[in-house]
C-alpha cells in the first residue's frame, strides 16, 4: 500500500540516508591542543644572598643553585614551577681583557649553535635605567633555548643568562610562557646591580 503523502516519504528518506552515512563515516581523533597557561600577574622580590650580583625577581619563581656537572660557585637558576622553566645564570670574574674575550666569544658562540633549529636569531643591545648594556638574542624556531642575554661591566663582572623549557611541547605552543617570562628577564637586568664581595 503506497504513502498518498509525499512529505513523508522524503523524510523517511532522508532519515534513511542520515542513518546509512552516518555508519559508514570513519572516525578521526581530534588533534592535540594547545596547552592553557593561566597567566598570574607579574610581582617581583629581591634576590639578595652573598652572590657577587643581586636583581629583583618573579615571585613566581624559586633561586636554586646550578647543580650541573660544570656549575660555579656563582651560578644559579630561576626556576618557574608552573611553566617548568629555567633561566640559568651564569657568572664569570673578569681577570683581565682576554678573559673578556673569551666570555665574550663563549656567549656569541653558544648563541649560535642554535642557528641548526633556529628559524629566526634577532640579537639586540639595550641600555638599562641603571646604565648597564645588555645583549640579549631572541630565538625562534623549535630551539631548546628562546632567550639568551649577557651584561658585563667589561672589569670585573660578566652574567650571562639563557632560558629553557623542560617540556615536548613545541615553542610555539610555548609562547605565551615564554613571553611572560622575558618580561621577567628585562625587569632582572633592569634592577641588576653588582655588588664587590671578592
Amino acid at each position: 500500500m503506497k504513502n498518498k503523502n509525499p512529505w513523508i516519504n522524503k523524510i523517511f528518506s532522508l532519515i534513511l540516508l542520515i542513518a546509512i552515512s552516518a555508519c559508514e563515516t570513519d572516525y578521526l581523533p581530534k588533534p592535540k591542543g594547545y596547552n592553557r597557561f593561566d597567566l598570574p600577574e607579574h610581582e617581583y622580590q629581591i634576590f639578595g644572598d652573598t652572590l657577587p650580583y643581586f636583581f629583583e625577581y618573579s615571585t613566581h619563581a624559586k633561586v636554586l643553585k646550578d647543580t650541573s656537572w660544570i656549575s660555579d660557585r656563582y651560578w644559579i637558576e630561576v626556576y618557574y614551577p608552573q611553566f617548568r622553566a629555567n633561566i640559568h645564570l651564569t657568572y664569570k670574574v673578569i681577570n683581565n681583557q682576554d678573559s673578556l674575550k673569551e666570555y665574550l666569544d663563549d656567549a656569541y658562540f653558544l648563541t649560535a649553535k642554535h642557528q641548526i633549529k633556529a628559524s629566526a636569531i634577532d640579537e639586540s643591545i639595550a641600555q638599562t635605567p641603571r646604565g648597564k648594556t645588555v645583549v640579549y638574542a631572541e630565538i625562534e624556531g623549535e630551539v631548546p633555548s628562546q632567550f639568551q642575554f649577557f651584561t658585563t661591566d667589561s672589569t670585573k663582572n660578566f652574567l650571562r643568562g639563557a632560558l629553557y623549557f623542560d617540556t615536548q611541547v613545541q615553542n610555539d605552543s610555548l609562547q605565551p610562557a615564554i613571553e611572560f617570562v622575558k618580561v621577567d628577564v628585562v625587569r632582572m637586568m633592569n634592577t641588576l646591580e653588582w655588588r664587590d664581595i671578592h
